[in-house]
């Protein structure tokens, strides 16, 4: 059997869950066929999860979405499917649009915050001014990325509403740090074609605090988006719980953007305090000049990262926020 092909696909109630399928787990969920949808009872579907609540998936295959159950066999051997994973799922009612997931395939990409699968990248979010950036909320939401491995681009919205040098300012200290900064101005229309270019061909999750003009991207990049989730919501008939969870949105061929419910407050978990230097790119230059191996840069004589503050090469308020961090991990350890 090859590894490389693997599924997850219940077979018999004893536990073997894997089986071959289709290698090319990544071919575009949207069709390019002349009759989508055409399916009867019992067809078997390729397709994606781009929402899941109250014990239904909503699966887009084929142009269509299908409100599905997953078998119960998954919750036995402990497998929850996911938004973002991609399924097959057999047709039980053609009229409805309901179906059954049959199997789960292979995933490439897995976050535990929020818990979505085959994500290629993250697009956070944070408007310049109304509301101004929370500094310390970007950088923890960095960290929590870079600690699961996450490709993270940075997008700074309203940038109508501050100036070039502003804009400049917060360009050079993100991309120090080893980030793709990009500004956008939903009112202007203004970063629509290098969002465009980001997106494109990956799963992207969009993530950010309330009020920062997420969904006013959204709209910007396709006005026809919205036209998805009211089917959703319509299926679903509670609404006004929807924005609780993750939810898929096709955008245009093989690209989606995961909207997420937004955030005010992340927790920094299974980073030990030692280890926290590691996730500030800006500090590898100047590390060789610390005077002591294992340097962490709170307090010790002779620290290069901490003269190169001084002399304003390292951002200040992201050092700040750095040692704010290294004291919350380093009393949550000694409780």
């Amino acid at each position: 059997m090859q590894e490389d092909n693997m599924i997850y696909k219940p077979e018999t109630a004893e536990g073997d869950i894997y089986d071959i399928s289709n290698k090319n787990v990544s071919k575009p969920i949207v069709s390019e066929s002349d009759n989508p949808g055409k399916h009867a009872k019992d067809d078997l579907l390729t397709g994606k999860i781009i929402k899941g609540i109250g014990g239904f998936y909503y699966v887009y295959a084929d142009g269509i979405i299908y409100e599905c159950k997953a078998k119960g066999i998954f919750r036995k051997l402990k497998i929850k499917p996911l938004v973002g994973d991609d399924v097959e799922l057999r047709i039980v009612d053609v009229n409805d649009n309901e179906g059954n997931i049959e199997s789960i395939l292979e995933r490439h990409s897995e976050l535990i915050r929020p818990a979505v699968a085959n994500v290629d990248q993250a697009l956070v979010v944070f408007a310049l001014a109304s509301p101004s950036p929370n500094f310390n909320l970007l950088d923890r939401f960095l960290i929590m990325m870079k600690k699961q491995n996450m490709n993270t681009v940075i997008c700074f919205n309203k940038s109508d509403l501050v100036s070039d040098e502003q804009c400049l300012e917060y360009r050079n200290i993100y991309e120090a740090a080893g980030y793709e900064v990009i500004f956008s101005s939903t009112k202007k229309e203004d970063g629509l074609s290098e969002l465009e270019r980001i997106l494109s061909g990956r799963t992207t999750t969009l993530a950010g605090p309330s009020g920062v003009g997420k969904s006013s991207i959204m709209n910007m990049l396709n006005p026809d988006a919205n036209m998805d989730t009211g089917e959703i919501s319509r299926k679903i008939e509670r609404g006004k719980h929807t924005t609780r969870h993750s939810e898929l949105i096709p955008l245009f061929l093989d690209t989606y953007l995961m909207d997420t419910p937004g955030f005010s407050n992340i927790e920094l978990y299974d980073i030990e305090a030692d280890e926290l230097k590691y996730y500030y790119k800006e500090f590898e230059e100047y590390e060789p000049y610390c005077r002591f191996g294992g340097c962490n840069h709170f307090g010790e004589k002779e620290c290069g990262v901490i003269d190169a503050v001084n002399e304003g090469s390292i951002s200040a308020t992201r050092y700040e926020n750095y040692k704010m961090f290294f004291s919350e991990l380093k009393d949550r350890r000694r409780y």
